[in-house]
């Protein structure tokens, strides 16, 4: 993957995850776009959704299906602490 393409799919992910955002807030939490790397998405949780027992669920079931449908040469989303 070259460095345009990981650029492009960084903002892409950034897309993504600001239309998600409002969810994540009206919960008390958050999240921050770590990296792209590969097609593997590295995100932090923050605030509430940072020490929620369903976080992996947010994670994998929400965040991770949003953007298998919207983002082109996504592979998967890891969890950065």
């Amino acid at each position: 993957m070259t460095v345009e393409q990981q650029d492009s799919m960084f903002e892409q992910v950034d897309e993504v995850i600001e239309k998600l955002r409002p969810f994540l807030l009206r919960d008390g939490g958050d999240c921050e776009l770590v990296d792209v790397e590969e097609g593997v998405v590295k995100l932090r949780l923050l605030g509430a959704c940072g020490t929620c027992p369903s976080s992996t669920i947010t994670l994998k079931a929400g965040i991770e299906r949003a953007l298998l449908e919207e983002v082109p040469g996504f592979v998967e989303i890891e969890q950065v602490f």
